[in-house]
Parts: structure tokens; C-alpha cells; sequence
């Protein structure tokens, strides 16, 4: 079994305490929101069914949504809409998600590690690990966290605009959005600079 805990037992080792590992989900989709999430797991956490979000069901990662909350030390959320997406373009609104996710973590973490190759905006120590989601225990939390919730806000927004399948694509690129998209045209949350979209605005 690979350790997942390898780079947060390398910062407790500096000397840290509380560190977060922080993901995001939805670079993908032509609509809806980027959102990531931070988590800080405590030492004795343990289990070993969490990895990275993509590479479980729904179900499991509902169900290791509802024990990641139930004994996280902090869960943080950052939401950045499509407007922002289109504004700044989907990498910087990403890593704006990412940062935000830091100021909502209560205690405060003194150690970041952050889901691929580019470091946030933050003060605080951090360290970019390219396929974090699977070679950390905390930052695959995260992805979880980022990706249900994601979800869940995808659902919604399907009772608003319900000829767009949102409920089942969560906005992602596929054969049926497209098709949607070529019919009824984009919608508030559809992402007006992504190809697939910007043709029809």
C-alpha cells in the first residue's frame, strides 16, 4: 500500500501542525463554477478508501464526502462563477478558488499542499505536487470535497435550466451538452470564452 501520509509526515516533521491539502474540480466543464476545497485532516485519521475523487463512483464519494466532514479538523470551500472563469480565464480562477479556500480554514494551517504545478497566493509555506490527488491523503480529501460539492451545485442549477442535463453532465463537454447547447444556446452559467460556447453567444 502506498503511504498517502509521506508529505504531510515531511511537514509535521518541519514542524508544522495543522496543514491543508487543497484541490479543485470543474477546469473541464463549458458551465457552472470552479470550485476547490481545503482540508485539514487530523493525524489520526486513517482511511484507506480515500484517493483521488475521479477514480470513484459517486456513491463512494458521497459517502466519503459525509466521513471527511465528520472528523476533519477544517473543510474550507472556494467558488469562483463563470463570469470571473471568463474574465481572468479558467487557470487563474482555479488558483483564485484555491487561495480562497485558505482563508476559510479555521485553525489557520501553517503548511499548504496544493494539487499540481503552480503555487496560490498565500503567505503561508506550500508546496505544488503534480498528481497530489493521489499521492496525498489530504489533498485527495480535497478532491473529494471539491467534486461533490461541485456536484451538488451542478444539480441545482439543473432545476433552473433543466434542457441542459446538468444533473447528469455537471456541465462537462458531452455529446448531449453540446447538442443542448446548439439548440437552446448558453445559459447565465455557461462559460462564454470556452470553446463549445462562444460560438453560439
Amino acid at each position: 500500500m502506498k503511504d498517502l501520509w509521506v508529505f504531510e509526515k515531511e511537514a509535521i516533521g518541519k514542524g508544522c501542525k495543522n496543514i491543508a491539502g487543497i484541490d479543485e474540480a470543474g477546469r473541464g466543464p463549458l458551465a457552472g463554477p470552479v470550485v476547490s476545497a481545503a482540508v485539514i485532516l487530523p493525524v489520526t485519521f486513517r482511511n484507506s478508501e480515500i484517493t483521488d475523487s475521479k477514480k470513484l463512483s459517486p456513491p463512494k464519494r458521497q459517502r466519503l464526502y459525509d466521513v471527511i466532514y465528520a472528523q476533519a479538523v477544517s473543510i474550507g470551500i472556494g467558488i469562483v462563477d463563470p463570469i470571473e472563469i471568463d474574465r481572468i480565464n479558467i487557470l487563474q480562477a482555479s488558483l483564485l478558488a484555491m487561495a480562497m479556500t485558505v482563508e476559510n480554514l479555521a485553525p489557520r494551517p501553517d503548511y499548504l499542499l496544493i494539487d499540481g504545478i503552480f503555487p496560490i497566493s498565500s503567505d503561508l509555506p506550500q508546496q505544488p505536487i503534480a498528481k497530489g490527488d493521489a499521492l496525498s491523503i489530504s489533498i485527495a480529501a480535497a478532491s473529494i470535497i471539491a467534486k461533490v460539492t461541485r456536484d451538488h451545485l451542478m444539480q441545482k442549477y439543473h432545476h433552473y435550466y433543466p434542457q441542459f442535463g446538468f444533473q447528469k453532465h455537471k456541465g462537462y463537454p458531452t455529446r448531449a451538452h453540446r447538442e443542448a447547447i446548439r439548440k437552446y444556446g448558453h445559459c447565465p452559467i455557461h462559460r462564454k470564452s470556452f470553446k463549445g460556447v462562444k460560438e453560439y453567444v
